[in-house]
C-alpha cells in the first residue's frame, strides 16, 4: 500500500507538473554508430545468398529507396531537395564500408522539418472553411509520380492531400450517424458512439493524427534513425533482409516466441495518450481487473520511484517502460472515466495544466482533457508484471461437423498463424516452450479421442516462421521422408528429412491457403502435396517466398573490440528452399487443387510484386513415398462437389458480390475530392451489398447466431468432409 500510495502522488505530480525523472535512453557515440554501419554492411554483403556487387549502381538504389522510405507518397522532398543530396547518390557504397553515416542523419532532420511544416499547414487549412464542392481529385499510389516540382507545387499538392483527409473524416462522420440511425447491431451502435464520444470534428480528428505521427517521428533517438537507414540498405538486398534496431530486435523475439514479460495489454497512441486497446486473456492486466480498454497511460513509475511521463511519447518508446523484469511491480497513472480510490477530477487536472503550461512556458495540454466523455479522473494502477503468453497468436483447434451423403462428419480444424518456436526458452531447458509443433500435436490427439474424419488445417493468415517447426510439423502426418531441399549460396543442396517415425495423423487431411500463406507454411503445404498426403485447397497461389533467412545479433561481434553494445540484429536470404519435386517456391508459390473465390485472390500481393526478390528456378526431385495413389481422381470429385456447392450457395453469391464490387473499384488511380460524388460511391457500393445481403436473408436467418461465420472456411470444411466420405 505505501509503494500505491507514494505512486499515486508521483502519477498526479508527473501529469501536472511534468516528468520528476525521465528513465534515461541509451546514448549511442558517434564511434558506436559508425562500427555498426560498418558491421551491418559488412554482414548482408558477406553472407547474403545472392548478394548485388558494391558498386555504383547498389549505391543509387540504395539512395532512391532511402528516399522513399521516408517519402512513400512523394510530398515531403521535392526535386530540389533531391538535387541538393545528389552529391550522395553513388558514394553510399564507399562509405558505407568506412561506417560513414551522415546521409541517414540529414535527410532524416529534412524529413522532420518538412513534416513540421505540412502539420502548420494543416492546421492553417483547418482554421479557415475547406470546402468539397469543386470537381479536383487526389492521386493514389503516389509512389511512382514524380516529386513535386518546387515549394509551390507542393504546397498544392499538401492542400489536396489536406482536403483528401478532411473528406474521409467528414464522410466518416456521415456513416457513423446513418449506422446511428440505422440501429444496427450493438458492436456497430458502439462503434459510432465511440467516434463521436469525444465530439470530435474532422479537423479535430485529422489534427489529433497528424499528432500522433509527429510524436513518432520526431522523437526517435539516433539509434532508430540509423535503423531506419540500414534496414533500407538491407531491403536493397533483398525483400526479406532487415536490419533491426535493438527496439525492433526484442519485438522480432516476441513474435517468434509467443512471450513476453509485461502487464499484458494492447497499446496504441492517440491523440498523444498511450491507450489501452485491448486485455490480454489471463495476463496479469486481466488478473488485476483494474485497467480497462479506452484508459490512457499518462504516466509509469518503476518500483526505483523512476518516473516517466508518457503524454505524447510514441508508443515504440512507452513500451520499453511498461515492460520489465518478471515479479517487479509498475505504477500506471490512468486517465479514465471511472472513478477509483482518491480521484483527481478532470477539472482539477486541466485547470493546473493550463496554469504550469503558463509559468513555465511548457505546452498547454489541457486542451485535450474536455473532449473525454464525462468526468475523466487521474488514479494509479499497481500491476505485477509477469510473463504474458499471446494466445491468439497460438494454434487452435476447433471440431465441426457437416452432414454429407454418407453421414455426419467430424471435421477437426486447426487454425495456425504462425510456425513459432520459443528458441531462448528452448536454449533454457524450459518444458514449457512454446513450439507450434508441440501445440497442433496436442490439439491432433484431442481431435482423435472425439473421433474425427478428416482434419483442415487452415493456413490462410500464416507468414511463416520458423524452418525447424515446418518440418516438425510435417512430420506429424507422416511417418518419415523428405520435407524440403536447401540450396545454400554455394549451390550445395540438402535435403531436410522427417526421421521420426512417430505419425500422429494419418487421416483424409486438407490444407488451406491464400496469397498470404508465406514460407514455412508453404514448405509445409508443398512437402504434403508433393508426397500425395494432403489436398490444398485455396487461392491461385501463396506468396511465394522461397528463400531462407538467418538472423544474426551484431550484439556478440563487438566482443572483439572489447566493448558490449546493444547494436540489434540483422536478417539476410541465406539460402533457397525447394518443393520435393524440385521446384522452386520462390515468386510463383504453390497452385491450390482446389482454387476457392476469396477476398484474398484480389490482392495485388506476393514475393513477385517486391522489389529485388530472388527468380523461380528448378533442381532435381528427390525420391519420396506416396500416400495416395488415387489423390488426383478424388480431387476431381471434390472439385465438381464444391463447384456444385459454391453456385447454390447464398454465402457465396454475397461472397461474390462484394468481391465484384471491390475489383471495379480496387483500380481506381485517382478519387473525388468533391463531397456529392464520394458520397454517391459510398452510397452505391452501400446499395449493392444491402441487394447481396437480401439475395441469401433466407439463409443468413438460419446462421445469424453463428457471428464468425467464415464462407472460405466453411466451404474448405465442406471439401474435408467429402474427403472423409470418399474414404
Amino acid at each position: 500500500m505505501k509503494f500505491f500510495n507514494i505512486c499515486f502522488l508521483l502519477a498526479a505530480a508527473v501529469c501536472i507538473c511534468g516528468p520528476l525523472h525521465a528513465a534515461k535512453e541509451r546514448a549511442y557515440s558517434d564511434s558506436e554508430l559508425r562500427i555498426i554501419t560498418r558491421l551491418t554492411a559488412y554482414l548482408l554483403h558477406g553472407n547474403h545468398y545472392r548478394p548485388p556487387k558494391f558498386d555504383k549502381n547498389l549505391s543509387s538504389r540504395f539512395f532512391d529507396r532511402y528516399l522513399d522510405t521516408l517519402d512513400p507518397q512523394r510530398i515531403y522532398f521535392t526535386q530540389g531537395d533531391v538535387r541538393r543530396f545528389e552529391m550522395y547518390r553513388y558514394r553510399l557504397g564507399e562509405a558505407l564500408q568506412r561506417g560513414e553515416n551522415a546521409f541517414a542523419f540529414q535527410l532524416y532532420a529534412l524529413y522532420r522539418e518538412r513534416l513540421a511544416a505540412f502539420i502548420s499547414f494543416a492546421e492553417e487549412e483547418c482554421r479557415r472553411k475547406v470546402t468539397f464542392t469543386s470537381d479536383e481529385y487526389w492521386q493514389l499510389e503516389r509512389d511512382k509520380a514524380p516529386r513535386p516540382a518546387a515549394e509551390k507545387e507542393q504546397r498544392e499538392l499538401w492542400r489536396l492531400r489536406v482536403k483528401n483527409d478532411l473528406l474521409y473524416y467528414r464522410l466518416l462522420d456521415r456513416v457513423m450517424d446513418e449506422d446511428k440511425h440505422e440501429k444496427k447491431d450493438k458492436k456497430q451502435a458502439a462503434a459510432a458512439a465511440a467516434w463521436k464520444w469525444g465530439g470530435a470534428t474532422p479537423e479535430k480528428s485529422l489534427l489529433k493524427r497528424l499528432r500522433d505521427i509527429s510524436n513518432e517521428v520526431m522523437k526517435k533517438d539516433r539509434i532508430d534513425i540509423l535503423g531506419i537507414y540500414l534496414n533500407t540498405l538491407a531491403q536493397v538486398y533483398g525483400p526479406h533482409s532487415n536490419y533491426y534496431a535493438p527496439k525492433l530486435s526484442e519485438d522480432f523475439d516476441i513474435n517468434m516466441s509467443l512471450s513476453l514479460t509485461g502487464i499484458g495489454a494492447t497499446l496504441t497512441t492517440d491523440d498523444g495518450f498511450i491507450k489501452v486497446v485491448a486485455i490480454v486473456p489471463g495476463g496479469p492486466a486481466a488478473r488485476h481487473g483494474m485497467l480497462k480498454e479506452e484508459d490512457r497511460i499518462a504516466v509509469a513509475v518503476q518500483e526505483n520511484l523512476e518516473t516517466t511521463n508518457l503524454i505524447d511519447m510514441p508508443v515504440s518508446q512507452a513500451v520499453r517502460y511498461i515492460r520489465g523484469p518478471e515479479k517487479s511491480k509498475l505504477c500506471l497513472g490512468l486517465l479514465t472515466d471511472r472513478p477509483g480510490i482518491n480521484p483527481v477530477s478532470l477539472n482539477t487536472l486541466a485547470t493546473a495544466l493550463n496554469y504550469v503550461s503558463l509559468l513555465t512556458g511548457l505546452p498547454d495540454l489541457s486542451p485535450a482533457f474536455p473532449e473525454w466523455r464525462g468526468r475523466i479522473y487521474l488514479r494509479p494502477c499497481v500491476i505485477t508484471r509477469s510473463k504474458v503468453e499471446l494466445v491468439d497468436s497460438g494454434a487452435k483447434g476447433v471440431v465441426k461437423e457437416v452432414r454429407t451423403s454418407s453421414g455426419i462428419k467430424k471435421v477437426g480444424v486447426v487454425e495456425l498463424p504462425a510456425f513459432y518456436h520459443d528458441f531462448s526458452a528452448i536454449r533454457r531447458g524450459e518444458s514449457n516452450a512454446r513450439r507450434c509443433s508441440v501445440d497442433v500435436e496436442k490439439i491432433l490427439k484431442k481431435f482423435k479421442a472425439q473421433q474425427v474424419d478428416s482434419v483442415l488445417i487452415d493456413l490462410r493468415y500464416n507468414g511463416g516462421g520458423s524452418l525447424p517447426e515446418a518440418i516438425e510439423m510435417t512430420g506429424l502426418f507422416i511417418p518419415t521422408g523428405p520435407v524440403v531441399q536447401v540450396r545454400a549460396a554455394n549451390a550445395r543442396t540438402e535435403v531436410e528429412r522427417d526421421r521420426n517415425p512417430k505419425c500422429v495423423y494419418s487421416g483424409p487431411l486438407v490444407i488451406l491457403t491464400s496469397k498470404l500463406s508465406a514460407s514455412a507454411s508453404e514448405i509445409f503445404t508443398a512437402a504434403l502435396q508433393d508426397c500425395s498426403r494432403a489436398v490444398v485447397v485455396g487461392d491461385s497461389r501463396t506468396f511465394g517466398k522461397g528463400t531462407i533467412l538467418k538472423v544474426e545479433d551484431l550484439e556478440p561481434h563487438f566482443r572483439w573490440l572489447a566493448r558490449k553494445i546493444p547494436a540489434g540484429s540483422v536478417s539476410f536470404e541465406m539460402a533457397m528452399f525447394y518443393r520435393i519435386n524440385g521446384e522452386s517456391v520462390q515468386q510463383l508459390g504453390i497452385s491450390p487443387d482446389i482454387r476457392l473465390p476469396a477476398f484474398t485472390e484480389e490482392l495485388k500481393y506476393g514475393e513477385m510484386f517486391l522489389p529485388n526478390h530472388l527468380p523461380w528456378d528448378k533442381i532435381p526431385a528427390v525420391p519420396c513415398r506416396h500416400y495416395d495413389k488415387g489423390i488426383k481422381g478424388k480431387v476431381e470429385l471434390l472439385k465438381k462437389a464444391s463447384e456444385k456447392r459454391i453456385a447454390a450457395s447464398s454465402d457465396y453469391k454475397f461472397l461474390n458480390s462484394r468481391i465484384a464490387n471491390y475489383r471495379a473499384h480496387k483500380n481506381r488511380t485517382k478519387i473525388s475530392l468533391m463531397e456529392s460524388k464520394r458520397w454517391a460511391e459510398y452510397r452505391s457500393e452501400k446499395e449493392l451489398e444491402e441487394a447481396a445481403e437480401r439475395l441469401t436473408a433466407g439463409d443468413r436467418e438460419m446462421n445469424k447466431k453463428d457471428k464468425h461465420n467464415d464462407t472460405v472456411l466453411n466451404e474448405a470444411v465442406n471439401i474435408a468432409a467429402d474427403l472423409a466420405a470418399l474414404k
